[in-house]
């Protein structure tokens, strides 16, 4: 019996299950439109758009279905939905595999706690067999039970057992479509609007997929629809049915062999004889769009993929399945079966699948795509990074920081032809990152993206308008470490250790990315990839160094053009990576760098001599070491003739310039004055401090404030004048570190004390406050301690024992007041002196610790007889003390055992155990954190003038000439910062983004030292730069070096792949620096 029912209605199903939820649904007719379902569905629902849609086929009738089979729909089917943010759409019934789905899909929801990774599992089924008892009618259900729900009718949805042959829906569905075709009963009811939605969804870009696993003539009818409209099918061998006949049917068929014979053999008495015929047209003309999926075990778990090997080697004709790889992630299939060699890829087809490899975090593919072809400095362009930023996920830490950075455009965003980004419609650009990542790297690095566009101003922040085409299609000049710098911010370690790997500049890269991490740690737990990446560099950096270590240190304080002219010393300093520090290369950097041109085993004795006097420079007392030269003397270059004239200086001016320019000597000259300098004060303080004007200050405490005004001047320079970063970024960093605040503490204490004693009012404050300033100066002392190996490490754990002392002093805080207070009350009761009162309570218990017990004021049988009151006022008028209350005097007695009891033996061992503790766990790692700061403290001295205060004023002066009216840069800035600005030094970043072997690289040289001309530098630059292919460059130099060149690229083709990218630099500076 037909009758059309209307349709059109939509709701949604309350289900009675535990827990309960709701169900979204809407009953139409079979000629809907299906654009109007889809936008209802993405639009008015809210659900994501598919970037997949899965369709089961078959199996409505099958009760039982196959134990391996339910493995495979809950680990394969539902996982591969979650990754890949995929549609299943099944008949929505409960009864065979619909039944399965939607339990597999419930075991995944309930055992996901993330929400961006919900599985849509959609249920297409005809209205003349749902069991209409769920659907009651309107009037059945108070409008008021539901008063947010939109739609016609709430219905209550029981699990019941079906009754043939009517079956009710199945409540682990998200999405129901109710197909009323105006039969009763009958299945199959819903096939043409399946197959037009199916249609549908394939022209929106999005993959579709579908699995067959049972035999009627009603699922052939589903595969013959999904072949005429080009969707791929996958047919699961194994299953039953009438995907075991297909699969059957494909397998066994051989190339050129006819197809109708081979179909009446094989599915004799499955089809009915007048549509085999057909069948085997179908599958003959339609084969390509047929995949096959064999189980070879019952009990696998894995699917291997069987791709039909093709005539064809056009690459167009496979990208269906090569977009189908990567939304499975299957790079097997990949591998064995597109990248076999016999297809040729362009790399244009690759752009698209290789964004979503990116996207969909694939770095098994992101590698395949690279090795078979892809150019990835012709792939990332502006445009398509910001693609990839767009593209971040919603939970990630990078979105929200991108959200707090967005920043409204009047221009409104273009859309995207990428199906994930329409998720996305913030309008995310570059400059935004930029953003990013200066608060993430700190000030050592350039702005990353800040000044692309050149039409970008102060009040737009630099962003760039969409349809600047210039800036879209620009390709990045550094592909490798902006990818890098993506994954990082994402979390993505496979993919981040893929870039850093490829990217030049291995130890600058793992660095930075650790600094990167230990910032993000604040508000994302990434411990375990901060100490991976330093481990990272300090493996990479332990090789270089085994290498060679003269160049090793090249290394260390070369400046990294792909981060912002950082070194690597300065990148370790800010991502607080100890054991690199703590490495014997770079120590072995940093006390080269302390004793200057002097060798290191000059005694300390010989240098404080020539200190007290300088002729002996000029002697053999202080050996000094031989001049090394320069790494790239062999080759001729301006920069070398300058060092020949240089050599040709007086010897007595140079060698009064390598003992005074040592930090070494900074430093002693240092200590030397800051002891005379607490000598004056204390004199002062203690023997010459002068009554107010007109009689004081004398002459010694005049030139004790002349010295302090030298002090305060080198302060300014260190705070305002040392760095390259803007003046408020020197201010800040200046004042993050402890040792300067403590000296702008003791300097405003000075100039505080001085004020006051000039004045006969406060003239006693003053003189107090400069005897607490004299402390802070001494306090000053132990900052000299950290230079020393032994000492050193002592101040890290002191450091550390100061933070227990304080811990300590809480809980001998609180038995403190609690002991003081109640025996200030039993003893002293008529006492309203407060300081007394503070004495007796806070004071005298502290002095009990040590052993002083007034035995006198505490025992009533030692207390003397003496003039005493109980009188209040007399009391408080001083004239009489107040007499001990002996009452309860047991008490006190009892309380002074219980304290000194849990004060002297408890607390205190508490105490000596903490620091105990303390000690045994920072004595394994105090010579660590001492050689971090021990950089810290040759970078403060090497950078400070010669002279020490007062004399430093001198210093000053000639600096300020010397820069602002000479214009001369300072030379002292080479031994921990180095630019390579001669040819040689520009070799180095062109051959590390053509990234070529160490044999090409040796050619390159050989060519360049014996042609000697600048034309072959520009060409190289210009191929680093992504212009041309790999053969213009080189036009210009000669046929037999272009042959020579090639021939020597093709043969060092497994040292490129056997060698990353990042270590090959560092081996280039290392052997042909």
């Amino acid at each position: 019996m037909r009758r059309r029912c209307g349709s059109g209605s939509e709701g949604y199903l309350l289900t009675l299950l535990s827990p309960p939820s709701m169900l979204q649904f809407i009953r139409l007719s079979d000629t809907s439109d299906p654009a109007a379902a889809y936008a209802l569905v993405t639009h008015h629902w809210k659900i994501p758009h598919p970037n997949l849609v899965v369709s089961v086929v078959g199996g409505e009738g099958e009760m039982r279905v196959r134990a391996w089979l339910k493995d495979v729909l809950r680990k394969g089917l539902v996982k591969a939905a979650q990754s890949t943010g995929a549609w299943i759409m099944t008949g929505g019934l409960q009864a065979g595999v619909g039944r399965h789905v939607g339990e597999a899909v419930r075991d995944h929801t309930t055992a996901s706690t993330n929400p961006s990774t919900h599985v849509v599992a959609m249920g297409i089924a005809p209205w003349g067999i749902v069991d209409h008892r769920i659907l009651p009618a309107f009037h059945s259900f108070s409008p008021f039970l539901f008063p947010a729900i939109k739609g016609s009718f709430p219905a209550r949805s029981p699990r019941t057992v079906p009754v043939s042959p009517f079956c009710p829906l199945d409540a682990n569905h998200s999405v129901f479509f109710l197909v009323d075709d105006g039969t009763q009963g009958r299945a199959g009811g819903e096939a043409s609007f399946r197959a037009r939605l199916e249609r549908f969804l394939a022209q929106q870009k999005v993959g579709a997929g579908g699995e067959s696993f049972s035999s009627p003539i009603y699922t052939y009818c589903r595969v013959s629809d999904a072949v005429h409209a080009s969707i791929p099918c996958l047919l699961l061998a194994g299953s039953g049915g009438a995907a075991d006949c297909l699969a059957g049917l494909i397998e066994e068929t051989q190339p050129g062999e006819s197809l109708k014979a081979l179909a009446i053999k094989k599915m004799q008495g499955k089809f009915p004889d007048d549509e085999l015929e057909d069948l085997a047209e179908e599958v003959g003309s339609r084969k390509q769009t047929l995949f096959l999926f064999l189980c070879e075990l019952p009990r696998t778990l894995g699917i291997k993929a069987n791709i039909k090997e093709r005539r064809s080697s056009e690459a167009t004709c496979y990208l269906d399945e090569l977009r189908l790889a990567v939304a499975w992630n299957r790079v097997d299939i990949a591998s064995t079966e597109l990248f076999r060699g016999d297809i040729l890829w362009e790399p244009s087809l690759l752009v698209e699948p290789m964004r979503d490899a990116l996207l969909g975090d694939r770095p098994a593919l992101v590698r395949l795509f690279v090795e078979n072809g892809l150019d990835i400095s012709q792939f990332l362009t502006w445009k398509e990074l910001e693609r990839l930023y767009k593209g971040a996920p919603e939970v990630s830490l990078l979105r929200q920081l991108l959200q707090r950075r967005q920043v409204a455009s009047p221009e409104p965003c273009l859309p995207s032809d990428h199906l994930l980004l329409e998720q996305f419609p913030s309008d995310y650009h570059l400059p935004q990152v930029a953003h990013i990542l200066s608060e993430l790297l700190g000030d050592i690095c350039a702005p990353f993206y800040a000044g692309l566009h050149p039409t970008g101003h102060k009040g737009t922040k630099g962003l760039l308008p969409n349809e600047d085409s210039v800036y879209l299609s620009e390709c990045s000049p550094n592909p490798w470490t902006d990818l890098f710098i993506w994954a990082v911010l994402l979390n993505r370690r496979e993919m981040a250790m893929y870039f850093w790997e490829m990217a030049p500049d291995a130890v600058a890269g793992a660095l930075a990315a650790a600094r990167m991490l230990r910032e993000l740690s604040h508000l994302e737990t990434e411990a375990e990839e901060e100490a991976a990446m330093k481990d990272l560099a300090m493996r990479v950096f332990g090789e270089c160094y085994r290498n060679s270590e003269m160049r090793s240190y090249k290394l260390l304080i070369r400046r990294s053009y792909l981060w912002g002219g950082a070194t690597v010393l300065q990148l370790a300093h800010q991502a607080d990576a100890r054991l690199f520090f703590a490495h014997d290369g770079v120590q072995s950097l940093l006390t080269q760098n302390w004793w200057g041109e002097m060798h290191r085993s000059t005694p300390v004795w010989k240098l404080l001599l020539t200190f007290f006097c300088p002729p002996l420079i000029f002697t053999k007392l202080i050996t000094f070491r031989g001049v090394h030269p320069s790494p790239f003397h062999s080759l001729p270059s301006p920069s070398n003739l300058e060092s020949s004239s240089s050599t040709s200086r007086q010897f007595w001016l140079r060698r009064w310039h390598q003992f005074w320019v040592a930090p070494v000597t900074a430093f002693l000259g240092n200590v030397v004055m800051y002891l005379l300098f607490l000598f004056l004060f204390s004199y002062v303080l203690l023997l010459d401090f002068d009554p107010p004007p007109p009689k004081g200050p004398s002459g010694s405490e005049i030139a004790l404030y002349i010295w302090v005004f030298t002090l305060v001047c080198e302060e300014v320079r260190q705070g305002c004048f040392v760095g390259s970063q803007p003046l408020p970024q020197r201010v800040r960093h200046y004042f993050l570190d402890t040792w300067n605040q403590l000296d702008i503490t003791a300097l405003l204490l000075f100039m505080l004390g001085v004020a006051c004693r000039l004045f006969p009012q406060s003239y006693e404050s003053g003189r107090t406050i400069l005897c607490l300033d004299f402390m802070i100066f001494t306090l000053r002392l132990i900052h000299i301690f950290a230079v020393n190996k032994q000492l050193g490490p002592k101040m890290i754990i002191v450091g550390r024992m100061m933070k227990d002392v304080f811990h300590f002093l809480f809980f001998l805080g609180v038995w403190l007041v609690a002991y003081g207070v109640t025996t200030e009350g039993l003893l002293v009761p008529h006492d309203r002196r407060l300081p007394w009162i503070f004495r007796r309570v806070f004071y005298r218990p502290y002095l009990q610790i040590f052993g002083q017990i007034p035995l006198d004021e505490i025992d009533a049988a030692l207390i003397s007889a003496s003039n005493c009151t109980y009188d209040p006022v007399a009391i408080l008028m001083e004239n009489a003390n107040p007499c001990t209350n002996t009452y309860a005097n047991w008490l006190v007695l009892i309380l002074l055992v219980i304290f000194l009891l849990i004060a002297n033996i408890l607390l205190l061992n508490l105490l000596i155990a903490m620091f105990s503790y303390t000690f045994s766990k920072v004595q394994g790692n105090s010579d660590i954190y001492w050689k971090s700061q021990r950089y810290n403290l040759i970078l403060e001295y090497h950078s400070r003038p010669a002279l020490a205060p007062p004399f430093i004023l001198i210093s000053h002066l000639h600096l300020f000439f010397k820069r602002h009216i000479r214009k001369v840069q300072s030379s002292k800035g080479c031994h921990f910062c180095e630019c390579c600005e001669d040819i040689m030094g520009n070799l180095l970043a062109v051959f590390s983004l053509l990234s070529l072997p160490l044999s090409i690289l040796l050619c390159v040289l050989t060519t360049i030292h014996l042609v000697g001309h600048r034309s072959i530098l520009r060409r190289l630059r210009w191929a680093g730069a992504g212009g041309g292919g790999w053969r213009q460059p080189f036009c210009g130099v000669g046929c037999s070096w272009q042959r020579t060149y090639l021939a020597l690229r093709q043969l060092c083709v497994r040292i490129l792949c056997s060698r990353t990218i990042g270590q090959r630099l560092e081996l280039l500076i290392l052997k042909y620096p």
